[in-house]
């Protein structure tokens, strides 16, 4: 398995924080995350994990390739739907990055060196 580098731990960072608080305030009384949304957790840092883009990345909701089983998809999109306006209040300089990460185009990495 290759190293992860900045851009993907940040993701995984702000998946996790995401996953955190749409679970805390949707699936109460659960020490830390309940099983689903850990196993949501689990899924999406083995995608970013096996990212063709890498550090070319932009987010995952922009990226033309998605690796995402379906119902993955439809999880995860609803988790984003709640905690990302919700992220700029709790944690405003990883929503910021990620908003930022967003604007970029990922390079087709085919013709990364």
């Amino acid at each position: 398995m290759k190293k992860a580098g900045k851009r993907i731990k940040r993701e995984k960072r702000a998946v996790g924080l995401m996953i955190q608080l749409y679970c805390r305030h949707n699936h109460p009384g659960h020490e830390g995350i309940c099983a689903e949304c850990a196993e949501l957790l689990a899924y999406a840092h083995k995608r970013l994990d096996g990212c063709k883009y890498g550090e070319d990345k932009t987010t995952c909701g922009k990226c033309r390739t998605h690796c995402y089983r379906p119902e993955m998809r439809m999880k995860i999109c609803k988790v984003m739907r709640y905690s990302g306006p919700r992220m700029l209040f709790r944690h405003p300089l990883i929503a910021l990055g990620h908003i930022f990460a967003g604007l970029r185009k990922p390079r087709d990495p085919s013709h990364s060196s």
